[in-house]
């Protein structure tokens, strides 16, 4: 997409401030969005948005300290964006986490209970938070961000692997409504999933120099991703899995 693509979009990015949600804040603001970030870390979200402004001279780029873990604290953020900016049209769930053990036997059960909290619950106060202001919106998008493992899962995954998999689920739900929403005429807004290996970026590339990251998306691809989502016909990418892996 060229720059000015989504010019008058505002966008919402949760779990800005690590290295994919920072090449995603770079890669909206330059296609001309109103980006609005969000992470739990003041420090990492600041520098996130710096880094964006910095880029983009004249793009508007903000950040917003939010606990996605309350559900009143994510609808009052998306109220927030709709007042400040009269409309929201998109939210990308950015939000991470891992914990993986040796094998199945070992897996260890608070490792699910981390990981619910991280890749499920905030997947479901996000949808519930954003889902009226994206329908509202003409080219409302929320886009998840997911890994290849939630369709196959492997021994030592099984708690990552299955959390993942079960923010898949909620976010198809989510695309049924906008589905149900549109009527006769098709859906107007989406939910898609952006399906990854795994994420690479510079810093671990400089770290092992020698690694081949096989398969591996880079989080600038990703971000080119995430934007071509506003591209494409709602219909074509609502309840969607996009693979930008090897499809397993």
């Amino acid at each position: 997409m060229g720059n000015g693509a989504l010019s008058g979009a505002v966008i919402a990015v949760a779990g800005a401030g690590g290295p994919a949600g920072r090449a995603a804040l770079l890669r909206l603001a330059e296609a001309g969005a109103t980006v609005v970030a969000a992470d739990n870390d003041p420090e990492r979200l600041a520098e996130a948005v710096d880094a964006a402004r910095y880029a983009h001279g004249g793009s508007t780029v903000v950040g917003d300290t939010v606990d996605l873990l309350d559900l009143q604290s994510s609808h009052d953020w998306a109220a927030r964006i709709e007042k400040d900016f009269g409309r929201v049209d998109g939210l990308v769930h950015l939000v991470g986490g891992w914990r993986g053990s040796e094998t199945f036997t070992k897996t260890v059960l608070d490792d699910w209970d981390l990981l619910e909290m991280l890749l499920i619950r905030t997947v479901q106060h996000t949808s519930l938070a954003f889902h009226e202001a994206l329908q509202r919106s003409d080219r409302g998008r929320y886009v998840l961000i997911s890994a290849a493992g939630a369709s196959k899962p492997t021994a030592g995954n099984a708690a990552y692997s299955a959390a993942k998999a079960a923010a898949e689920a909620w976010t198809l739900a989510m695309a049924d409504f906008f589905r149900k929403a549109g009527g006769a005429d098709g859906a107007t807004s989406a939910a898609a999933i952006l399906v990854v290996k795994a994420l690479v970026h510079d810093a671990m590339r400089a770290e092992r120099p020698n690694a081949k990251f096989a398969g591996f998306t880079d989080v600038k691809e990703l971000a080119e991703a995430i934007t071509g989502v506003w591209e494409r016909p709602a219909s074509e990418v609502n309840g969607k899995r996009l693979w930008l892996t090897e499809k397993r």
